[in-house]
């Protein structure tokens, strides 16, 4: 005779599947991979382990295929040793600001062909949203990016424009 509670205790104490045991560490594996491929600076963010530091360390130091996908193995071993939680946690996080920072851009593209495009009615438009902004540099800015693309030369002024947007619009936050 057996209970629904006895059922549980068996299903709770079953081991995985070979293939789930293999899917599990390709997964750690490419979590460490998504680690040894992170910006220095991001990397610092991440309090690991001193020997998962370590390994991930080295991973950004080889350079020779074999000797990279063998160190990423390791990787993925030091892995198995770690929660890996808090790890995704803290990746997600970092691609949220990337698309963050992506989104940021976009804005300040569109606000600066707005300018080229449209003229002086989106300056008004901008000095009503940051009253410090340079009408003066700002109108200079977009004529001479008017002349250069009438003349087929580079796009000085409008990277000079974009970049002084950039640096407004970083102000305000």
């Amino acid at each position: 005779m057996s209970t629904d509670f006895d059922d549980d205790v068996e299903d709770a104490e079953a081991p995985k599947s070979k293939s789930q045991l293999k899917r599990d560490m390709h997964a750690l594996q490419a979590l460490g991979e998504e680690l040894v491929n992170l910006s220095p600076e991001q990397f610092k963010k991440f309090e690991l382990p001193e020997t998962l530091h370590d390994a991930v360390v080295e991973a950004r130091r080889i350079h020779g295929r074999g000797a990279l996908k063998r160190q990423l193995q390791y990787v993925g071993r030091m892995m198995r040793n770690v929660d890996p939680a808090p790890i995704r946690e803290k990746l997600d996080a970092l691609r949220g600001q990337s698309r963050q920072a992506a989104a940021q851009l976009h804005r300040i593209e569109r606000w600066r062909d707005r300018l080229l495009e449209e003229g002086d009615h989106v300056l008004e438009e901008l000095v009503a949203q940051h009253p410090d902004v340079d009408r003066q540099y700002l109108r200079q800015s977009v004529r001479n990016a008017g002349k250069e693309k009438l003349a087929n030369k580079p796009p000085r002024s409008a990277r000079l424009l974009f970049r002084y947007l950039r640096e407004l619009m970083e102000e305000k936050k």
